[in-house]
Parts: structure tokens; C-alpha cells; sequence
């Protein structure tokens, strides 16, 4: 049976869907015992019963510093340590310059920006020496996309985060990298042109056609990303960016 992760504690935000739950899943068949977080208590429930074991989900969101709070006292309750945090929450939409808002500045850096520095931070008090601490990041923190600046910006944001944070961990033993994707089959991908299904398949395969390996990504594929970057495989990377993306940020 594969134990990379056994008797690991592992916290997961946005693990009800998409790369969070194929990761949470992943952990948990690796040994883990898997915390997941997400806004809807539906998707939380369905989320846990998927991932099965001991999972627990515990509705948060990862910008509500309340939430956090509450989070973390639930998980030291129940587990008393944590040994991998991926801050896999967040999210973005589309808005050419001319048109961006305040409203989507203050979502898009509240969730990707916000939310990862005090996903983090508030977990301090109970990572593990030698624990890993996963960001994600994306291909769009590294290059143009058009009417996506906001979300960009905000990634490329998270990228830096874990640069400083590898410096301000110095002697804790604690690893901080980002894992970026790059197009990947998700909802929330395919979400952010709405829910046509025709309009969906389009935007993938316009993504598929400028990648180098001709196809967007499957969520385990990050998911097992993430795993190496969780697990003693990757003992002596930290501060690093792995993109898991095809080759379209690459090339």
C-alpha cells in the first residue's frame, strides 16, 4: 500500500473540488489524515464521503480571518499538529483592462492574497518541525494572459510569498513551495466563462492548442504534484516553483 504520507496531518484549503479534492483524495490514499476546507457546506459533505477514511471537512473561507481561527482551533482539537498545509483556496475572473473593478481587485487579492498569507501565518503555531507547506500558485503569475491581469498579479504575488517565507522560516526546518498549474479541467476553469457547456469546451480547447503537450491538465496530475512537495521526496527543495503545466509557461 503506498504511505508517503503515513501518519501525516494535512490541512487543505479549497479541498471540496477540483485540485484540492483530487489532493486531499490523493493524501489521504497516501496515509494522510486529511483536514479540507471550502465556502459550501454541500460540496464540503459530498467532498468528504469522496475522499473517504477519516477525512473532515470544515466549512472556511480562507479570507475570513474568524474562519481561520476557527479552523485551526477544530484541527488542534482533533489532531493537535500539522505537518503539511497546501493553501490551495482561491480564484479569479475574467476583465480586460478598461473594465476591471474595485470589487474584483478586493475579491481576487482577498482570496489569493489575503487568504494564503493568513492561511499560513495562523498556521504557524501548529506546523511540525520539518513540515512542507504548499502554495498554488499558476502559469499566470509568469506570463501575460489577456483580461486576466488581476488574477496574474495576484499569483505572481503568491510566488514572492514563498521566496520571503522560505527566509522568515530559516531554522524552523518547515519548507514553503508553490506548485503553479497550468490550464487544468476544473470547475473553476471552465467556470469562468460561465456554465454553456458549448463556451466551456472552447475555452479548453483554445488553452489545449497552446500548450506543448496538446491538452489541458487533469486535476491529479497537480495532485500528485503536490504530493511530491508534501512528502520527504522532495526533503531539501524550499522556496521553490514546480509548474506542473504541460510546457505552456516553458516554451
Amino acid at each position: 500500500m503506498p504511505d508517503r504520507l503515513h501518519g501525516k496531518i494535512a490541512v487543505i484549503t479549497g479541498g471540496s473540488t477540483g485540485i484540492g479534492l483530487a489532493t486531499a483524495t490523493l493524501f489521504a490514499a497516501e496515509g494522510a489524515r486529511v483536514f479540507i476546507t471550502g465556502r459550501r457546506q454541500d460540496a464540503l459533505d459530498r467532498a468528504v464521503a469522496e475522499i473517504g477514511g477519516d477525512a473532515i471537512g470544515i466549512q472556511a473561507d480562507s479570507a475570513n480571518l474568524a474562519d481561520l481561527d476557527r479552523l485551526y482551533e477544530q484541527v488542534k482539537s482533533a489532531a493537535g499538529r500539522i505537518d503539511i498545509l497546501f493553501a490551495n483556496a482561491g480564484g479569479g475572473g475574467l476583465l480586460p483592462l478598461g473594465d476591471i473593478t474595485e470589487e474584483q481587485v478586493d475579491d481576487t487579492f482577498g482570496r489569493n492574497v489575503k487568504g494564503v498569507i493568513f492561511t499560513v501565518q495562523k498556521a504557524l503555531p501548529l506546523m511540525a518541525k520539518g513540515g512542507s507547506i504548499i502554495l498554488t500558485g499558476s502559469t499566470a503569475g509568469s506570463r501575460g494572459t489577456a483580461a486576466f491581469s488581476v488574477y496574474s498579479a495576484s499569483k505572481a504575488a503568491v510566488r514572492n510569498l514563498a521566496r520571503s517565507w522560505a527566509l522568515d522560516l530559516r531554522g524552523t526546518g518547515i519548507r514553503v513551495n508553490v506548485v503553479s498549474p497550468g490550464p487544468v479541467r476544473t470547475p473553476g476553469l471552465v467556470g469562468i466563462v460561465g456554465d454553456d457547456v458549448a463556451r466551456q469546451q472552447d475555452l479548453l480547447n483554445d488553452f489545449a492548442a497552446l500548450i506543448p503537450l496538446q491538452r489541458v491538465g487533469e486535476a491529479e496530475e497537480i495532485a500528485k504534484a503536490a504530493l511530491f512537495l508534501a512528502s520527504d521526496d522532495s526533503s531539501f527543495v524550499n522556496g521553490s516553483e514546480l509548474f506542473a503545466d504541460g510546457g505552456i509557461a516553458q516554451v
